[in-house]
């Protein structure tokens, strides 16, 4: 008794210690969001060229993400944790020493690198947290990715309000040096390694890196250079060339970077298409919200609120996230992950439905995004599970990045969207040119459509769940490793 009590509580610091992290890694997305308007002053250039400094942590995420989970299979996941901080660290010492544009394009993409931390750990509780915990740790540390973006906000918001801004990057690098420390110390290398997981394969980390560059500048930057303009229309093409050609060679090779078979398995490709659907569901209220928290009383809708008070009323929607992250994980345990994910997605709808009547007050708009928050953050535990339970174990840490990426992807595609939808549909304030009240309700019904396509793609996925299992036999059964791994 006593010793299973003993490594009960070490599987629980553990996942503490790693949920931390992910949690840490994903703020550097939002980290920069309330320094956006303040950017071009302090870094002595245009609006538009202080925008990379927000894209550039999204491009080096996206490619660093499924790099990371492969040599994790290798190497060990422990290993690269390890390593992912490193980036972190330097990256964030980079930025608060900057003095110029390429000196913080330089650290933010550096920061970018450790969100693998992410996906690694999700793989990594596998070898380590018993399987009686693991569906409830496993969604814990997949929802970290959404409520360390949630928390970001207020987190920067009240370093820049009250300290300078090379503050909050001295503190994400003190945060990222505690990871380190805490994973060396805490996270024991005992994980379970494969000899089959085979080698790295360097031409398709660098195919897959070549065209998801060009494919997310076009999508970002869209807006910006113009859709039709030569640039995006190019690097949309080289986007389609270069990983269609990626592709064949994944298909080729005999160690690939992605096993595009595995993923090509129904449960593992409709549950990464979902993934996409959820990323942009998730994104647009980030970018919804607290735009119409900010905007002057004087428009007749929006709120007036500081930063500083957006953030705050940004926050439950975070805390959300993890109350309901370990609650999905024992459904999943009970029910299966399919029926998690698809509540989630159901929850997600109902949110942004529920939005559009609750415009009109902050407190109100803060119960529509708990709503779709917590819609969230079950549909991001599941996803793991289902991801696990569809490949063997010698590729769970790439499944699982690539997985990651998906949902970067949905992100990338919301903001793209999203921005279309705020600068097309204007009104004028004196000279000042916003994004109507219309416009907001647009972007509202458009995350509610996206969550309904997600929960219609779930209802598609091939998973069954064995009826006499228990909670903890049946997690057992859907991550063991297949006879042919």
């Amino acid at each position: 008794m006593e010793a299973s009590k003993l490594e009960a509580a070490g599987s629980g610091r553990i996942v503490a210690v790693l949920a931390f992290g992910g949690i840490v890694a994903s703020i550097m997305q939002t980290l920069v969001v309330p320094l956006l308007g303040e950017l071009p002053t302090i870094l002595d250039t245009s609006p538009s060229n202080a925008t990379w400094v927000a894209t550039v942590t999204l491009l080096a995420a996206a490619v660093a993400t499924p790099i990371m989970g492969r040599l994790g299979d290798l190497y060990g996941k422990r290993r690269m944790l390890l390593v992912s901080t490193v980036p972190l660290v330097v990256g964030s010492v980079v930025a608060a020493l900057s003095t110029n544009l390429a000196t913080m394009i330089t650290g933010r993409a550096l920061q970018g690198l450790g969100v693998g931390l992410v996906p690694l750990g999700i793989s990594l509780l596998r070898d380590l947290v018993p399987p009686e915990k693991l569906g409830t740790s496993i969604a814990l540390m997949s929802a970290s990715l959404g409520i360390g973006g949630a928390l970001g906000l207020p987190f920067a918001s009240a370093i820049a309000d009250y300290g300078s801004w090379r503050v909050l990057f001295w503190v994400s690098a003190a945060l990222s040096v505690v990871i380190g420390v805490l994973y060396k110390v805490v996270v024991p290398d005992n994980e379970t390694r494969r000899e089959t997981a085979g080698g790295f394969d360097y031409a398709g980390a660098a195919g897959l890196g070549v065209g998801l560059v060009a494919l997310l500048l076009a999508v970002s930057k869209g807006a910006d250079w113009g859709w039709g303009s030569g640039t995006t229309l190019g690097l949309f093409a080289a986007a389609v060339v270069v990983l269609v050609g990626w592709g064949l060679w994944e298909l080729r090779t005999t160690e690939p970077m992605v096993d595009l078979r595995t993923t090509a398995r129904p449960q593992v490709l409709l549950t990464n298409a979902a993934s996409v659907v959820v990323g942009f569901a998730m994104y647009a209220s980030s970018l919804l919200v607290p735009q119409l928290l900010q905007l002057p009383k004087a428009t007749g809708y929006g709120l007036g609120q500081s930063m500083m008070a957006m953030g705050l009323w940004m926050m439950p929607g975070g805390l959300m996230m993890m109350v309901v992250a370990p609650l999905g994980g024992k459904l999943t345990g009970k029910h299966g992950p399919k029926l998690t994910l698809l509540l989630g997605t159901v929850v997600i709808a109902a949110g942004y439905g529920v939005s559009v009547f609750l415009m009109g007050a902050a407190w109100q708009l803060m119960v529509a995004m708990c709503v779709i928050t917590a819609g969230v953050g079950l549909a991001y535990g599941a996803m793991p599970a289902l991801i696990m339970g569809g490949v063997p174990q010698s590729e769970t840490a790439a499944a699982n990045s690539f997985n990651t990426l998906m949902r970067s992807i949905g992100t990338s595609v919301s903001a793209a969207v999203i921005g279309v939808v705020l600068a097309q549909m204007t009104m004028k304030l004196g000279p000042v040119t916003l994004p109507s009240e219309n416009a907001f309700r647009t972007g509202m019904l458009l995350g509610c459509g996206v969550a309904v396509v997600a929960a219609l793609i779930t209802l598609t996925i091939p998973y069954r769940k064995a009826p006499a299992a228990t909670a903890a036999e049946q997690v057992t059964a859907d991550l063991a490793p297949s006879p042919q791994s």
